[in-house]
């Protein structure tokens, strides 16, 4: 029998017992649920043969229930067809999706957080958990001139040196770059490549930019994550800014996709035994201004100061992960899905941090964009995403799933899940105390009823921290081209009697279906099941969530 939640009573019953009709593939085992208002259930279909049986409705007011077929797990990326059908479908009930609806950012300036910013930063984590990278050796664009520094307590103001810096994104080859310390503080440490385009960025802006990442997001991020290297011995993170970022998207595909790369970490600057063939040290590689374009797309010193301090937060939580599971633990790297997610959740407590509704909409918006980008069609996009892959759909989940947990566990959620050996799935279970499909499943029905109108939503199934629908309400009034729905989750809606969906379930993820039983109506039967009616895959974890409305 499947795990019980939320005050549900589960109890065996025949397929045939109830319902407009049978479906010979359920057997004998069908599961026959008996939902109060509010109470929900997260169903194993090998405990039923994927059939349930929803009773007849004898009240007055029409019977309401959200019913999500969905992956509660499995390896990232994995994927299984499936079926949710009534016993009796009616065909001609279309299914509604909001999937044509998928907005794209257009016609504004490029972005730090389109397509190939997402590909290059899910490249260099799966590197990072593979720990296959290219040895660098001497460019073209070498600049022996520029003596390295010693890398041995903080550099001087004026002090030169020269890095290794991914030259492609692949990380293929690697440019030599000569670089001058320009501004340096207790934690932090600037360096402008000398090849730097004019007109730059001013001293004063390279001490704004220090002082906020010194006295504001190196604390965020301690705090919130937890410890950073120094195997340097040089006590500062160093923030590189140099034209080789900027060159790693060129003019042409920085203009066709809208997206470029705005700054990273590299782990193999970090990693054991190999370190020392790269830059051996704790370092942010970031764009540098250029105003005219002369290296790729044009980047006011406006936008380089706007840019680069949320770029950052999001870089070092990363490098600050690493650390954590690598280096102190001795572990694996964590796997891409969670990491990018806490990387999200950095962004938007960096931005919150300052208090003001200015900086937080400037560090959060990425991530809301890209929460409402999942929401638009989660059964398109996993959770549990592959390394190799990425969009913002699946960014969106990453930070919507993070956010969740750590309303629902407590701030310091996000340091355990960091500082430890474990990754993936089995960390957020360690952590959380609860079995993971248990959270994915309420995580899932939370995205639609934590602050549904009219209907008030167990506190296991919201989110504390925002409020969806008024936040995404707020900026379809703003801006529709982008934000086209009020809400952009939309679930198929159908009479229960007549469901009748097929797809693909992504791990992690899956499809929303409201299901309506008009009064004095009777019984219907759900059945689950993937190709020619056999059974889901049990590779993605299958369940059946159901939650009444009404």
């Amino acid at each position: 029998m499947g795990t019980i939640f939320g005050s549900l009573a589960l109890t065996a019953a025949c397929s045939n017992s109830a319902g407009p009709g049978s479906l010979p593939s359920c057997g004998a085992r069908g599961t026959q649920l008996s939902l109060a208002v509010a109470a929900y259930a997260s169903i194993d279909p090998a405990t039923d043969s994927g059939c349930v049986t929803f009773p007849a409705n004898t009240a007055i007011d029409t019977a309401e229930y959200l019913v999500l077929p969905w992956s509660a797990g499995g390896t990232p990326g994995s994927s299984t067809p499936f079926t949710l059908q009534s016993a009796t479908p009616l065909p001609t009930i279309a299914m509604q999706s909001a999937a044509s609806l998928e907005p794209w950012l257009s016609g504004g300036a490029p972005s730090p957080h389109g397509q190939l910013a997402v590909a290059f930063d899910r490249f260099l984590r799966a590197s990072a958990q593979a720990r296959r990278y290219t040895l660098p050796v001497r460019s073209a664009a070498a600049l022996t001139a520029v003596p390295s520094a010693a890398l041995s307590g903080p550099p001087t103001l004026g002090s030169k040196r020269t890095f290794k810096v991914c030259a492609n994104l692949k990380c293929m080859s690697f440019d030599n770059v000569g670089a001058v310390a320009r501004s340096v503080g207790t934690h932090i440490a600037i360096y402008v490549d000398t090849l730097a385009p004019s007109p730059g960025l001013t001293q004063a802006n390279l001490d704004s930019l220090r002082n906020v990442f010194d006295t504001k997001l190196y604390t965020v991020d301690t705090v919130a994550f937890g410890h950073v290297s120094d195997i340097d011995s040089n006590t500062v993170v160093i923030v590189l800014m140099t034209n080789t970022v900027n060159k790693l998207v060129s003019t042409s595909s920085c203009n066709s996709t809208n997206s470029y790369v705005a700054g990273f970490f590299f782990p193999a600057d970090l990693a054991p035994g190999i370190s020392q063939n790269y830059n051996n040290g704790e370092i942010f590689y970031s764009v540098v201004a250029d105003s005219n374009g002369t290296l790729s797309c044009a980047h006011k010193p406006s936008e380089v100061n706007d840019v680069t301090p949320v770029t950052f937060t999001h870089e070092f939580q990363h490098m600050i992960n690493f650390v954590e599971h690598v280096l102190v633990k001795g572990g694996n790297t964590e796997e891409g899905w969670l990491d990018e997610g806490l990387s999200k959740y950095a962004e938007e407590i960096s931005g919150r941090s300052f208090g003001d509704n200015a900086h937080f909409s400037q560090f959060a918006i990425s991530a809301v964009y890209d929460g409402y980008q999942y929401m638009l069609n989660p059964g398109r996009s996993p959770l549990l995403i592959p390394e190799d892959t990425g969009s913002l759909a699946e960014v969106g989940a990453s930070w919507l799933f993070t956010r969740y947990i750590v309303d629902q566990f407590g701030d310091s959620l996000a340091g355990r899940l960091v500082r430890t050996a474990m990754t993936g799935a089995a960390n957020v279970a360690a952590q959380t105390g609860q079995p993971f499909p248990q959270t994915v499943s309420r995580w899932a029905l939370a995205n639609w009823v934590s602050d549904l109108p009219g209907f008030t939503a167990p506190s296991e199934l919201q989110y504390t921290s925002w409020h969806f629908r008024t936040t995404f309400g707020s900026l379809h009034n703003q801006n529709p081209t982008n934000f086209p729905l009020a809400y952009p989750l939309v679930p198929t809606f159908s009479a229960g009697s007549a469901v009748n969906l097929s797809g693909t379930l992504w791990s992690g993820s899956g499809a929303y279906v409201r299901a309506v039983q008009p009064p004095s109506s009777a019984a219907f039967t759900l059945h689950f099941s993937g190709p020619s009616g056999g059974p889901v895959s049990p590779a993605i974890v299958p369940r059946l969530i159901v939650l009444r409305i009404r």
